[in-house]
């Protein structure tokens, strides 16, 4: 375990539509860094402790940059993701109206990828791709 700090050759980042609702952004980003966590397991850091020795799980072990755009910013972005063959995550606007994982993978399943109503998107990769995929996007206030 290292404890020297370091400049992340990668960067994680969500990008949410800016028509959401305060707790749909909350959700949204919650739901989107789950997929990357657990589709790249080394974002994960190590555990945590407090001084009393009570143990903590694990969180990322970089910082997640939150982003935000128009359907339109949000819709390019996905497909640089796709292009550039980065980890992703989405989030559509259908999977508001769903109530458990099996019917919210029904949901994205049942729209072709350019019919996708997307409200988020997480990505994981190098600095400089993921820059580029966010292209258009700013940082969330």
């Amino acid at each position: 375990m290292s404890t020297e700090p370091r400049r992340h050759d990668t960067k994680i980042a969500v990008l949410l539509r800016t028509d959401l609702a305060p707790w749909q952004r909350l959700n949204v980003t919650a739901f989107l860094v789950s997929g990357l966590g657990a589709a790249a397991p080394e974002v994960i850091g190590e555990p945590y402790e407090d001084g009393d020795g009570v143990a903590y799980l694990p969180m990322f072990g970089q910082p997640v940059l939150v982003f935000e755009g128009t359907r339109e910013t949000l819709r390019a972005a996905h497909g640089r993701a796709l292009s550039r063959a980065l980890p992703r995550a989405v989030f559509t606007a259908d999977l508001f109206a769903t109530g458990n994982d099996h019917d919210n993978r029904a949901a994205v399943r049942a729209v072709p990828t350019a019919g996708l109503d997307l409200v988020g998107l997480a990505v994981y990769g190098p600095r400089n791709g993921v820059d580029k995929v966010l292209k258009g996007a700013r940082m969330h206030p």
